[in-house]
């Protein structure tokens, strides 16, 4: 299967579709076979587990003052200009993009890069550059702006102003969202749907896709996002030491792979521009050449997993007042 065969703007790809076509009923490849029995019937084409990993492309789109910085000392005044916290989100597009697409180039391990609007804008090469490696390019909103207060007008623009540039510079059209800190409004959804998105990643309720039924005849797909393996909680917040990040990533990957045997499961892994430092690198190239040695692991495109669960008949699909069961006025089927 050639997963650079991916069509962002129509949604679906020719892998993933072939993936929906086939069902559970596909007989295991190969490379299968020596796979438990049941493995197989969770994701065709011998995929025990799939893996998809987010780049996320922000740099330029933060905040012009008091952006989030590892520079304690010294903190300018509201209003002033934060010059080496500048220097540190500049660093994605210099240096972290670049050595990105050349460790995913040597493992052959597509991406799909969620890109802020501002970011594009300010460094459209960077952007090209990722779309020309064969990634996938979805939106991450236009900038750091609070999404979550906005009315739904406001948030279909900041969208879709998010859409038509990455649209405008790669000649992708995004399909996938991740609002900014993961916070759209209470319609994100239903917005999104109408702006065509095939899938979104703000949800961390499972470590499986599935489908959020908006109403009785519209529906989403989610990719969940698994926010402990985001390499902000390693190398910004400085939660874990670079071993410890290394460590949490392969006993999750361990267990989902254990558990890939009876049911359907996904590993999802978020990194960031500005963090794809010199030993971030290392330990990301370490970790994805442990995961590919198991059987029957593969990395998708967050399109190719919302494609393929969409046109999955034993897919989870749950009314979006299950979903957000706090939420008064949703839809609960």
């Amino acid at each position: 299967m050639n997963r650079r065969d991916v069509l962002i703007g129509g949604g679906l790809t020719t892998a993933a579709a072939a993936l929906a076509n086939q069902g559970a009923s596909r007989a295991a490849s190969p490379q299968a076979a020596s796979q438990p029995s049941r493995a197989a019937s969770f994701w065709p084409d011998g995929i025990r587990m799939p893996i998809t990993l987010s780049l996320m492309f922000e740099s330029g789109g933060q905040s012009r003052f008091g952006a989030a910085t590892p520079f304690g000392n010294f903190t300018p005044g509201e209003g002033i200009y934060d010059l080496p916290t500048i220097s540190w989100y500049r660093y994605g597009v210099t240096e972290g993009i670049p050595r990105a697409l050349d460790m995913l180039a040597r493992l052959k391990v597509p991406v799909t890069s969620h890109m802020t609007g501002l970011a594009v804008e300010t460094y459209p090469e960077i952007a090209k550059s990722i779309v020309q490696a064969g990634h996938e390019a979805a939106a991450h909103g236009w900038d750091w702006s609070d999404e979550s207060s906005m009315s739904d007008e406001q948030e279909r623009a900041f969208i879709q102003r998010n859409v038509d540039v990455i649209r405008r510079v790669t000649g992708q059209t995004p399909v996938g969202y991740n609002a900014p800190g993961l916070r759209g409004t209470r319609n994100v959804l239903s917005n999104l749907h109408d702006l065509g998105f095939k899938y979104h990643i703000d949800d961390v309720s499972r470590d499986e896709p599935f489908m959020v039924q908006l109403d009785a005849k519209r529906e989403i797909a989610v990719v969940p996002y698994a926010v402990y393996l985001n390499d902000l909680r390693a190398y910004e917040a400085r939660y874990m030491s670079d071993s410890g990040y290394l460590d949490t990533i392969k006993r999750s990957f361990d267990q989902l792979y254990k558990e890939s045997a009876t049911r359907r499961r996904m590993l999802a892994i978020t990194i960031h521009d500005r963090l794809v430092r010199p030993e971030h690198a290392a330990t990301m190239e370490e970790a994805l050449r442990y995961m590919l040695k198991q059987p029957g692991v593969t990395f998708m495109k967050k399109v190719e997993i919302a494609s393929f669960i969409a046109g999955a008949k034993d897919a989870i699909r749950e009314p979006i007042g299950v979903v957000y069961p706090t939420i008064g006025g949703l839809y609960r089927g």
